[in-house]
């Protein structure tokens, strides 16, 4: 199932991600980087079921790894440290991150064609970044 989102996607829009981050407590410097940065995803899993995340960019790359149902400590691109799961929920890639008693769910879907979409939900925040496929 997970296979639909192994490879390098890059990023072609960013919707109300300033909003996104703002209700993550990102400070206005960061935010700006943020915004202006249009990361790659890349997605890779090996033979052991270990997944692979690298967020990529010119300002900062940000990689993990994890196997589905475990949660593991994550230090975030905008060094939150969070306890983070990651499940398969109708064949969406959904990513839950907890920290100092807050929450917030960053779904990835790959659509009919062939976008991944990830939806960041913070409380009533939304923010939609969307990728295409490089490789």
């Amino acid at each position: 199932m997970v296979d639909k989102f192994v490879g390098t996607w890059k990023m072609i829009s960013s919707d109300n991600f300033d909003d996104y981050m703002k209700a993550l407590g990102v400070g206005f410097a960061t935010r700006q980087v943020g915004n202006r940065t249009k990361p790659s995803l890349i997605i890779l899993m090996d033979d052991q079921g270990i997944i692979c995340v690298k967020s990529q960019s010119t300002f900062k790359t940000v990689e993990i790894k994890f196997k589905l149902n475990e949660p593991f400590e994550e230090t975030t691109a905008d060094d939150r440290k969070t306890m983070t799961v990651f499940t398969l929920e109708n064949g969406n890639l959904v990513q839950k991150q907890n920290w100092d008693g807050k929450e917030t769910t960053i779904e990835r879907e790959v659509t009919g064609d062939g976008k991944l979409i990830a939806k960041c939900v913070m409380g009533d925040v939304v923010a939609v970044r969307t990728y295409v496929k490089e490789a």
